[in-house]
């Protein structure tokens, strides 16, 4: 009887193990296993959106619930209060209650804006953060006539400059049918002089705001000044290890992985900041959660060859930041290069370039600034990176980053070197624009041949959607 019921059951296998996967075909994976680390990014995130608010925008508590967590499904607590705290003599923000999920952690640091603190780090290792004591440039900004400072002598609007039709386009921008797109100032350059300026109620021209990516056009440019002075060279590989390290890490394949390629977000790497993870790990753990931005953008698999695919990846420009810091040497040499290569030439006093816990430029994102910075930055680019007489980036380097990717010629042509360029589908707006991109709507557009900057900064949430080409065509309407 056992012989003849082995012998059935023998018979009767395939069909169980056709029914046996055809149960697991009907599995679905639905369980969140990145559920506590999402909850902890989101309780770092608003950690940092708290207290640059507070310190580096200088807001009220009321105004960084209202606008710069409106982006937040569920923030923790609201202005009257709740399971956070603010430490105003140590200029820092708690976030959470002690438990499964632990309390995150921010704080200002002079130079460098907010930075957020590991979860096994208290506000008693503050004095251990970087910061950036370099004295400010000479002179009152209040004082220094535009561009250089921030006098803006009263001008009439140039004869072939609508005013109704400069009105329009800023009533475009701040009255959007979306409630989702915020716009919190609209800075328009034309021949070097500002021919419109508007800011939302609560912020003014001395508000500084996240940047977002944006931070990439300004990365671009500091590793340009390096490629210019022969100490960086787009076509030479990265010249650093990667993690985690092979047996013989001279066979590493990403070795052969170049400058050029990360600025063109074709590295062939991971795609770690896509896929719904980005803000449960990449490089989230490094905004948000106090983990090494070096480290993090190190440790990807090449899935693709490089340079054959662009895919948007935060990790890809702090690569090229990384290369940036060895090609400097010092620590102290790279954490003031920012400042002295560029934003104290060209005016830009009020920018903070934020780092990691460990000195490193978040230059993905990190960046806080106002509407009249980037106005700067803008000019910069448009007067062929000259300034004040003296070339700070070549011709051949704005040739670059306005030159499309090559794994994006034919399929958008939208990227060039951490720059958008008009998509090739577009024909409303000169072709040879070009824009900075930050999330939440931030905009800094450079368009040549009309010798125009329009400066955008939003604090758009939801699904967003504001077009900065959208917003170029309806200024370019103004100009006859």
């Amino acid at each position: 009887m056992k012989n003849a019921l082995k012998q059935f059951t023998i018979c009767l296998s395939p069909f169980l193990l056709f029914i046996s996967s055809q149960s697991f075909a009907q599995q679905e994976e639905n369980y969140d296993y990145w559920q506590h680390q999402r909850a902890m990014v989101s309780r770092g995130q608003q950690a940092v959106f708290m207290c640059n608010g507070l310190f580096t925008s200088n807001r009220t508590l009321e105004q960084v619930f209202d606008k710069e967590l409106a982006f937040f499904r569920e923030p923790i607590g609201d202005a009257n209060g709740g399971d956070y705290n603010v430490d105003w003599e140590r200029r820092a923000v708690e976030v959470g209650a002690q438990g499964a999920v632990p309390v995150m952690r921010a704080a200002f640091r002079n130079g460098i804006g907010c930075v957020i603190l590991p979860p096994d780090q208290t506000l008693l290792d503050i004095d251990r953060l970087p910061e950036l004591t370099l004295p400010s440039p000479p002179g009152d900004p209040a004082q220094i006539l535009w561009p250089n400072g921030d006098l803006v002598v009263e001008r009439d609007l140039p004869a072939n400059i609508s005013a109704s039709a400069l009105q329009a386009a800023s009533d475009w921008a701040f009255d959007r049918e979306s409630e989702e797109q915020v716009t919190l100032s609209l800075l328009v350059v034309y021949d070097g002089e500002i021919i419109h300026e508007r800011y939302a109620p609560g912020f003014d021209a001395t508000t500084r705001t996240r940047t977002w990516s944006t931070a990439k056009s300004i990365a671009s440019t500091l590793i340009g000044i390096l490629v210019d002075d022969g100490r960086m060279n787009l076509d030479d590989p990265l010249g650093f290890g990667w993690y985690p390290e092979n047996r013989t890490p001279e066979t590493d394949p990403r070795n052969e992985i170049t400058l050029r390629q990360v600025l063109n977000m074709s590295s062939g790497l991971d795609t770690i900041d896509n896929g719904g993870r980005e803000y449960a790990t990449g490089s989230g753990m490094s905004y948000w959660a106090g983990s090494s931005s070096v480290v993090g953008a190190r440790s990807r698999a090449l899935i693709r060859e490089p340079g054959t695919h662009w895919d948007y990846e935060n990790y890809d420009t702090l690569l090229g930041v990384y290369a940036m810091k060895l090609a400097l040497g010092g620590e102290k040499t790279y954490a003031e290069f920012p400042r002295r290569a560029l934003l104290d030439k060209i005016g830009m006093r009020n920018t903070l370039v934020s780092t990691d816990r460990f000195g490193d430029f978040v230059l993905s994102s990190q960046v806080y600034t106002n509407a009249r910075d980037l106005a700067r930055f803008g000019l910069l680019y448009l007067n062929g990176g000259t300034w004040n007489g003296e070339r700070l980036i070549s011709e051949e380097w704005i040739d670059f980053v306005r030159t499309p990717a090559p794994a994006t010629v034919g399929k958008g042509g939208h990227y060039g070197g951490q720059w958008w360029l008009v998509p090739e589908s577009r024909n409303d707006v000169p072709k040879g624009a070009y824009s900075t991109n930050g999330n939440r709507g931030q905009y800094t557009v450079v368009v040549p041949s009309q010798d125009l900057v329009i400066v955008r900064r939003g604090l758009d949430y939801g699904r967003q959607g504001f077009s900065q080409w959208d917003l170029t065509r309806e200024i370019l309407k103004s100009i006859d």
